[in-house]
């Protein structure tokens, strides 16, 4: 450790990782490198009841230099004298933070891509979507007033059990001519414990609890995704698609039957780009979906829905406006699910299902399927997509072949 010495720039400059340097003119103030770049200043000092206190002042730039951090420590070590506890006094308020402001901050450093997912990147704007309208509906609702550190299990019940009652079903409205029915249910239920138990990991990581209160509590089975289509509803499917055909957006109705016959989710479709698609290998390469970078084999029926695309613009599934992305398949889907006779729980997340589905009756491996679908299924699953592509592609075109056997039937 280094002399005591009145810190200057030049020893913030000169400070190595890991490394403290003490200054002369005020005892207690001090500055410190951690294992990056950064340099913060602090003050140590001990409380009336001699416990012993480290106070980060703040990061070494604007406003902090050695003059300026130098001032706030005479201001802390004063407020010390005095009996008073800085310290411990803000690690009170910063335990007193609400779930309100707990969400916010949570969302604000989610949207600054801080916030990681399982696969180490930071959430897409369709999720961070989503996770705001859970917030908005459900969590701020039932927890929003609660102290983050005063939020016990019993709390997290209530919330799931309010949700799934039904009891913070709302209309909202949502644009000029949006109206979202926010009805809750179980599955709803679920999703929003899941939220709050990744906003109570952040809270955890900042010390605001030394605790996550939504680890332990049951949650409701979400069946939602279980649901698959077999053979008369895939026979009303391709009937409702060539009806479709005459009257909705086209490029609606490719999208409805690209998922389909290749069981990628809807929201990587939707913002699948020319420039993503070869045609020639029959390969697509993803760069941002739900688990990173994801290489997908074409099948030859899905190519040949593609072929029929024009390219007019980016997108290979333009909206009706303007050319952009279609904000969801959602609208379109339900008019195909009417024509169809299919229940309102035939969503375009079954098709991905029965895909998965359809491909395990035809005997292919775990492997094969989570290669087919994009899943993150470690190094081996990886591995094997990329030097198994002959492989793939006929498994790919096995499973697309029976999938539209069926919906021309």
């Amino acid at each position: 450790m280094r002399e005591r010495e009145r810190i200057g720039q030049r020893h913030i400059k000169s400070l190595r990782p890991g490394e403290v340097v003490w200054d002369s003119a005020v005892i207690g103030f001090g500055a410190r490198r951690q294992r990056s770049e950064a340099v913060s200043y602090f003050v140590f000092y001990r409380t009336a009841e001699g416990r012993q206190r480290w106070q980060t002042i703040g990061r070494h730039g604007s406003p902090w230099v050695p003059d300026t951090a130098r001032d706030e420590a005479r201001r802390l070590l004063g407020e010390v004298a005095r009996g008073e506890d800085p310290a411990g006094q803000k690690l009170a308020n910063r335990k007193a933070v609400t779930v309100r402001e707990l969400c916010d901050r949570y969302m604000a450093d989610a949207k600054s891509g801080l916030v990681l997912t399982r696969f180490g990147a930071g959430k897409k704007a369709s999720t961070l979507s989503i996770d705001e309208g859970r917030i908005a509906r459900h969590i701020k609702p039932v927890l929003g007033g609660l102290a983050v550190a005063a939020v016990t299990a019993a709390d997290i019940r209530n919330l799931r059990d309010a949700v799934a009652a039904g009891k913070t079903a709302c209309d909202v409205k949502t644009g000029r001519r949006g109206l979202a029915r926010v009805r809750g249910g179980k599955g709803a239920a679920t999703r929003a414990l899941r939220l709050c138990g990744g906003i109570f990991t952040y809270a955890v990581a900042h010390g605001m609890r030394a605790d996550n209160p939504v680890r332990g509590v049951p949650q409701f089975r979400d069946g939602q995704r279980e649901r698959r289509l077999h053979a008369p509803e895939y026979r009303a499917l391709g009937k409702a698609l060539r009806q479709a055909d005459k009257s909705a957006w086209p490029p609606a109705v490719a999208a409805a039957r690209f998922l389909a016959l290749t069981g990628w989710r809807s929201g990587e479709a939707l913002n699948l780009k020319w420039s993503e698609v070869d045609l020639a290998v029959r390969m697509a390469v993803l760069p941002g979906t739900k688990t990173g970078r994801s290489m997908r084999p074409l099948s030859s029926a899905a190519c040949d829905v593609l072929r029929k695309l024009p390219r007019v613009g980016d997108l290979v599934f333009p909206s009706s406006r303007g050319g952009g992305p279609m904000p969801k398949l959602a609208k379109h889907w339900t008019r195909i699910i009417k024509l169809a006779g299919l229940s309102a729980d035939v969503s375009p997340h079954t098709l991905r299902h029965s895909f998965a589905c359809t491909a395990a009756d035809l005997g292919y491996s775990d492997l094969t399927i989570a290669a087919l679908l994009g899943h993150k299924a470690r190094t081996v699953t990886s591995r094997y997509a990329r030097t198994a592509d002959p492989v793939l592609l006929a498994a790919a075109d096995a499973i697309a072949n029976r999938i539209r056997e069926l919906i021309r039937a």
